[in-house]
């Protein structure tokens, strides 16, 4: 872990009164106390990622900040020092209750983000003995789980909604696709396939924004889960639910239920945010989307990329200090709280000199967390990702975004960036049968396949997917000639991926 000069502003108490700050006319007065920097309001959801790295400027890799309603805590913006933090269980942990901030009324449980910070009973705010048990339900909950089952229901997912706008030409990915797939899914997992509405996908959305709705969103939430796990308690069958409940660690309805909301929320924020920012790269990147058309990139590869360079959660809210220790140059006391910093950890020079470098091939990021608290599910986001992504650009291989990528617009909080929309047109296509697999129909525009041939040879180029693997409305007329045939990389890494 390195340790970095402590530079925090003069006076700066991290328990102190929040009220405390320059007077209204002042020039520091668009930052908080002590001249502090915010994250959340203007700056924040304009670039939180440069609030971050003039904190980390500033301060080093660990700053203070200040989250809603002025509430000091700790950016943790160092991968080091933050995977120092969610490793070291003797220093902190993820308690709330630890936090002095809510022990001493400075934060209320009515505050914006009281719904992800606020304790429940669940594994990832527990520690010892009692994570242990907890864990251990989830685990066994997902150990049911057949991958190979668990593909075939992603690809029928993937095909209904898709045959909700094919006919069309045009769709939003985020708010067509992206929002949609990772919440069908999982509630499928769940077995509760029947609670899947626009309302319970914006809800999800909602409630991790910090808005004044969110608690009312979570309320929403948790009243349906709750209902399906009573359902299940009466009526087991052989779904997530029924081996939560199953499990030896014999969880009652409450810690059931609150259970089924962080691995719900966790898997659908962050893998609709995951799809939405591939297919954003994709569709504005020209080489990323030669690089993962002409075999040198895979689907997996590329989601893990953006995993580096996006990830669906940026910080997590939050880890509290057990006892007074040192941090990246920082002295830390007990029962401060601390911003576990993903996306910032992700470009820290330390670990990413050049913050454009491709990653490919490296898992470190900090995407999925680490220590005892690491992703129990990533494995589950990943497939649907992967799936998602690839079905999409199988089905539409000419999508192309419809309007200019300057006009695409984030909404930020604090945990995560979510793209608000990502428009695109394409030639329309009838809707397929959603247990076949993803078309394979080869895409009308030569700007797919990689070649700085003559037009001829791109031509030619674009024909061997077509008589490698012709579908039952695209058979060639002509034959082709035998060198043509060998299927590439890609299409053999399709062949492969799609093998049932």
């Amino acid at each position: 872990m390195t340790s970095q000069p402590s530079q925090s502003p003069a006076g700066f108490d991290p328990l102190g009164d929040p009220s405390s700050g320059p007077p209204p006319g002042c020039p520091a007065h668009a930052l908080g106390p002590d001249g502090m920097r915010r994250l959340y309001g203007p700056e924040a959801d304009t670039d939180l990622a440069a609030v971050y790295e003039k904190l980390r400027a500033e301060h080093g890799s660990v700053a203070p900040a200040l989250i809603h309603d002025d509430v000091r805590v700790w950016a943790v913006l160092g991968h080091g020092e933050n995977l120092h933090m969610v490793r070291t269980t003797s220093q902190y942990n993820r308690d709330a209750r630890n936090w002095t901030a809510l022990k001493n009324g400075t934060v209320k449980l009515t505050h914006p983000l009281a719904p992800v910070f606020g304790w429940q009973p669940i594994c990832s705010m527990a520690e010892g003995a009692e994570h242990l048990r907890l864990r251990g339900a989830v685990t066994h909950a997902l150990e049911i789980i057949d991958h190979r089952s668990l593909r075939r229901a992603i690809n029928k997912a993937c095909q209904e909604i898709i045959n909700r706008f094919s006919e069309r030409g045009t769709c939003d990915v985020v708010s067509d696709f992206a929002e949609h797939l990772p919440m069908m899914v999982m509630l499928d997992i769940f077995g509760a396939s029947e609670a899947y509405s626009e309302r319970f996908v914006q809800a999800a959305r909602d409630m991790i924004k910090g808005t004044e709705t969110a608690i009312a969103s979570n309320e929403y939430i948790m009243g349906i889960l709750m209902e399906a796990t009573a359902r299940r308690r009466a009526d087991p069958e052989d779904d997530f639910i029924s081996r939560l409940i199953a499990a030896p660690a014999a969880l009652s309805d409450d810690e059931v239920g609150q259970h089924l909301r962080l691995v719900l929320i966790a898997a659908y924020e962050a893998t609709a945010n995951l799809i939405a920012n591939v297919l954003r790269t994709v569709l504005t990147d020209p080489r990323f989307r030669a690089q993962l058309n002409g075999g040198q990139m895979t689907v997996p590869e590329a989601v893990e990329q953006s995993l580096w360079d996006e990830p669906p959660f940026s910080a997590m809210v939050a880890y509290y200090a057990k006892v007074d220790t040192e941090l990246g140059g920082q002295h830390i006391r007990a029962g401060d709280a601390l911003i576990f910093g993903i996306a910032p950890g992700n470009v820290d020079p330390a670990v990413r000199p050049d913050p454009t470098e491709h990653m490919q091939g490296n898992r470190s990021h900090l995407a999925f967390g680490g220590g005892p608290h690491e992703c129990p599910g990533q494995d589950i986001g990943r497939a649907i990702a992967d799936i998602g992504v690839d079905a999409f650009l199988m089905r539409l291989p000419d999508a192309e975004l419809s309007v200019a990528e300057g006009e695409l617009r984030w909404r930020s909080t604090i945990l995560s960036q979510h793209l608000v929309s990502l428009p695109v047109s394409f030639t329309p296509r009838a809707q397929q049968d959603v247990v076949t697999k993803p078309s394979m129909v080869p895409p009308p525009r030569a700007d797919w396949h990689v070649s700085s041939g003559s037009p001829k040879a791109a031509s030619a180029s674009a024909a061997a997917p077509e008589a490698a693997a012709p579908s039952a409305s695209s058979v060639p007329t002509a034959p082709v000639a035998a060198p043509e045939v060998r299927l590439g990389a890609w299409q053999r890494l399709l062949r492969w991926w799609r093998g049932y």
